[in-house]
Parts: C-alpha cells; sequence; structure tokens
C-alpha cells in the first residue's frame, strides 16, 4: 500500500511584513477552534480590537528572529521533513502542510497525490482543540478520498521524552541553572472545562493535573504537566528545582496558570539567578520560543532582578527527535496494515 505522512504544524505569515503578518493573523484568529465565541463576537474582537494595532507589533517580533532563509518554524518544519523522509525510506512520502499560511495543507497533500493513505501528523505534543482539532478538521476537509489515519498526542511518548532530555541535558550542564522553567503555551479555562468528560474535575482542585485519568485524558493542561512530571525524571529534576507555567495568553478571559511572565518576576524574589527555559509544547523554535521567551522574557527577568535566562532549543530536527518520530510512525503504520491488530 502506498503510504504518505503529512507532517502539521499551526503556521507562519510569509514575511515580517506587516501586510503578511495581518493576513497570517486574520486567517489564525478567525478560526472558531481558536476563538470560540459566537461569529459576530469573533469578527468584532478580531477586526475591531486585534487586527487594527496587533499586526505591526507582530510584525516587529518577527522580524527580531527571522531568518534569512525564512521564518524559523518553517525552516526548522522543512528540515524535520526531509530528514524523516530520509529515514523511513522511499517506500513513504512525507510533506508538511500549515494550518494558517504556507505551505498550505491543501499543497502538502498534493505532494502527496496518489497514495492510497495518508498519516497525519500533527506537531502538537499534547491536544488541544485550538492546535490538534482545527488542523485535524482542516485535512479531512481537503483530503478527498484520501483514507487518513491519526497520529495520536505524544506528550508522554519516551521517544518524544528522550529526545528533549539529549537537547536539554548539555544545555543545562553548560548553564547551571538555579532553577528550570517548563513553559507551555496557555489556553483559555472555557476550552480546559470543554473537554471535561465529567464536568467537574478539570480546573476544580489544585491537584486536577496531578494524574491522567478518564476525566481528564484530553486535557491539554494535565497533558502538559505530565510532560513535565517525564522530562523532569528524565533529566534528574528534584521537584524543587523545576516548575511550570503557561505563557502567550490574549485578551481578558481567564486562561490556565501559572503564567510565565509573572513566574519571571516570582522567581528571582526566591533567589533564583539563572533561569533555564523549556518550551515542551513546541516541536520546533518560533516566535513564541525565540522572541517571546528568548528576547522580552530575558529582558523581563533581568529587570525583575535575575541574572541571566538561558532559553534551551526546542527538537527542531534533532536526529534523536528524527528517529523518535520515525519509529512511532512506523509503528502506526504497521497497525493498520491488513490482517495486522488494530488495524484502522
Amino acid at each position: 500500500m502506498s503510504t504518505g505522512v503529512l507532517l502539521v504544524n499551526l503556521g507562519t505569515p510569509d514575511s515580517p511584513r506587516t501586510s503578511d503578518v495581518r493576513r497570517y493573523l486574520r486567517q489564525f484568529l478567525h478560526d472558531p477552534y481558536v476563538i470560540d465565541t459566537s461569529s459576530v463576537a469573533r469578527w468584532l474582537l478580531v477586526e475591531g480590537a486585534i487586527l487594527p494595532f496587533r499586526p505591526r507589533v507582530s510584525a516587529r517580533a518577527y522580524a527580531s528572529i527571522w531568518l534569512e532563509a525564512g521564518s524559523p518554524l518553517l525552516v526548522h518544519g522543512l528540515a524535520l521533513r526531509d530528514a524523516l523522509a530520509t529515514a523511513l525510506g522511499e517506500g513513504v512520502r512525507v510533506a508538511l502542510g500549515m494550518r494558517y499560511g504556507s505551505p498550505s495543507i491543501e499543497s502538502g497533500l498534493r505532494e502527496l497525490a496518489g497514495v492510497e493513505r495518508v498519516l497525519v501528523v500533527p506537531l502538537f505534543p499534547q491536544y488541544a482543540t485550538s492546535s490538534t482539532e482545527t488542523a485535524l478538521e482542516a485535512v479531512r476537509r481537503a483530503a478527498g478520498g484520501v483514507r487518513l489515519q491519526t497520529f495520536e498526542a505524544f506528550y508522554d511518548d519516551p521517544g518524544f521524552i528522550a529526545a528533549w532530555a539529549e537537547v536539554a541535558k548539555p544545555e543545562l550542564e553548560q548553564f547551571r541553572p538555579d532553577h528550570v522553567l517548563l513553559s507551555f503555551h496557555g489556553l483559555p479555562e472555557r476550552q480546559i472545562r470543554k473537554l471535561d468528560a465529567s464536568g467537574r474535575h478539570c480546573l476544580e482542585s489544585e491537584s486536577c493535573c496531578d494524574a491522567i485519568g478518564e476525566a481528564n485524558r484530553s486535557c491539554y493542561r494535565a497533558q502538559c504537566f505530565a510532560t513535565a512530571r517525564a522530562l523532569a525524571r528524565a533529566l534528574e529534576l528534584d521537584d524543587d528545582r523545576y516548575s511550570v507555567a503557561f505563557q502567550s495568553r490574549l485578551g481578558r478571559t481567564p486562561w490556565i496558570r501559572p503564567f510565565t511572565d509573572e513566574r519571571f518576576v516570582e522567581l528571582p524574589k526566591s533567589g533564583v539567578r539563572r533561569l533555564a527555559v523549556l518550551c515542551p509544547a513546541f516541536v520546533a523554535d518560533c516566535l513564541e520560543t525565540l522572541e517571546e521567551i528568548g528576547i522580552r522574557g530575558r529582558e523581563q527577568w533581568r529587570e525583575a532582578g535575575g541574572e541571566a535566562l538561558h532559553l534551551v532549543p526546542c527538537l527542531n530536527a534533532h536526529p534523536r527527535w528524527v528517529e523518535a518520530l520515525a519509529a512511532r510512525i512506523r509503528e502506526e503504520l504497521a497497525s493498520s496494515e491488513p490482517g495486522r491488530p488494530g488495524q484502522g
């Protein structure tokens, strides 16, 4: 059976020009999975409050991290695509598609034209409707009659954790931080509560994310904490040597806590001078890691009295990550072959 693998990530503007950033933000923010309010309220918020001002600010931020070859997210995504194609061999074709911007999901599927099945790999370790589900829905709309398989969330996958540990260990050994902050992308609280199978577990107690159970099996915040626990074990970090926080909140609606920017203020007060930051919600460096943490976060850290902040790189196209992802893809493809147990 001929097979294709479609890697899907969130997306990036075509350039750091304000016009391109505005076009990208309009597509992104009008997605009902991202701003899950009524269509009228979303239009008023996006067109009336965000797009008149935010594109200029975001354009400057993108310009500060833009590479000669383009957006870091795209550059690393293409490098991962090519390395993965080599690792999987000639029998599997690999393409990259972005939920917003270019290359689009449609163009990625066109690259895979002629295959009998496509394994869709959303490059989001933790499941969220505003990332994973909207990407999968876009693929389903564009796929036509192609048989699709879905790659599940990999927040605690041993290969994913081992790859992060291999990237982070030498960085931490060289930097010698007083504390390690694991910063994940934030979400509105309402999106967490919507996926609570019981309706009375998520965000109802301080311990709601201490373990994954039936009620919070699809909970993004719980999966983030599961990633953090697994990564802390792999890095041999004691409980008092690391903490978890959430970044990138937007608007006035309640978002999941604790907040990364507030931790940048609190930690120096407790004696932390050297802070290392890992961003395990992202598999590739992008605006949220390089600019939000690596530039603005570092400035905030120093203003709050911290001595040094070190951003640990994401997995990008690290060989251990390529190896782990290729192994997981082979397992997924084998499980659905005719005559195999677990056929999809």
